[in-house]
């Protein structure tokens, strides 16, 4: 029985997801170590259950698939006779599979562990069901080999919207971050965050290295977490709305209605854009909080350009 799980590779995931992470991630027992473990990557998002490879047929196997036995698989090789067990597993294993994991947290045979060490190959158990580890490792997949890109940026939750603020580097993202935060929003990340795209979703979070950090020039490094406390960080946070910071421009004609909106594309997604001008006397932050008022607004049918736009048609028409 095959299970196939579709993800796209990007810059991001391309070398696919170490072994050890999946182990660790989603806590198998390490029955025996293959000694090249910290190095083996999977690269597909495919499970394979071996019934038939175990029954001799190999036309057409992927051994670069995570092989893993159900009750069915393992009912079959406990019924065999010793010798004729040692000489399908014998064949499984020499085709290099990255690991072979146990469901069920069935007892592992003793010629297993055998083949296991002369063909330098991970042993992993679960006390998962199959049914059970498939669709935990399902939804683990489709999080790490999901489309993914990092973007120079600050993602906060506003008001329970996801916002990105992005500009160029000094235009003042992670000072307008920090006084927002001061007023009660959270933390994802800043200065650099990691986009994934989950069932046409945007989902946005720190690299672990600077999860709760901030960088406020001047000041130097800050814990946000330890400063304000654990109810204004965020593990991760769906992207609804990009706030662009930049320069003011006298030459530039801004949006002064916000009639339509403007997007910026992201992993194929279009995420609603505002352009936010930057200069001394405007109070940033506070601007942030009412685009993310007003696009909430939006998003519940009320739009107050529309609004005025009809009431000045109706005082016309007196």
């Amino acid at each position: 029985m095959q299970i196939l799980y579709i993800c796209i590779f990007t810059e991001e995931n391309m070398e696919g997801i170490k072994l050890k992470k999946i182990v660790e991630d989603l806590n198998l027992q390490k029955i025996f170590l293959a000694n090249n473990y910290e190095n083996v990557s999977i690269l597909t998002a495919n499970l394979n259950r071996p019934g038939l490879q175990l029954a001799g047929y190999y036309n057409k196997f992927d051994s670069d698939r995570l092989q893993i036995l159900g009750e069915q698989e393992w009912t079959y090789i406990d019924e065999m006779e010793l010798e004729k067990r040692y000489k399908s597993l014998k064949k499984l294993f020499e085709y290099n599979i990255p690991a072979l994991i146990f469901s069920g947290n069935n007892w592992i045979h003793d010629e297993v562990i055998e083949l296991a060490k002369i063909n330098n190959v991970s042993i992993l158990r679960t006390t998962d069901s199959f049914i059970k580890f498939a669709g935990r490792f399902q939804s683990y997949i489709e999080i790490e080999l999901a489309p993914t890109i990092r973007k120079h940026a600050v993602l906060l939750d506003v008001y329970g919207v996801g916002v990105l603020i992005t500009g160029k580097s000094g235009i003042g993202k992670s000072e307008t971050a920090l006084d927002l935060i001061s007023k009660g929003s959270k933390l994802i990340s800043d200065d650099s965050v990691i986009i994934k795209k989950i069932d046409d979703r945007l989902i946005g979070k720190s690299p672990s290295i600077t999860k709760h950090f901030m960088e406020i020039r001047g000041v130097g490094i800050i814990d946000i977490q330890r400063i304000f406390g654990i109810g204004y960080v965020m593990e991760s946070k769906e992207i609804e709305m990009i706030v662009n910071l930049e320069n003011w421009d006298d030459s530039k004609e801004y949006d002064r209605l916000g009639i339509d909106n403007n997007y910026e594309e992201i992993l194929g997604k279009k995420i609603p854009i505002f352009s936010i001008p930057v200069k001394p006397g405007r109070h940033i932050s506070l601007i942030v909080e009412v685009a993310t008022k007003n696009f909430k607004q939006k998003e519940m049918g009320y739009n107050p350009a529309y609004e005025l736009n009809k009431r000045i048609l109706q005082s016309s028409k007196k």
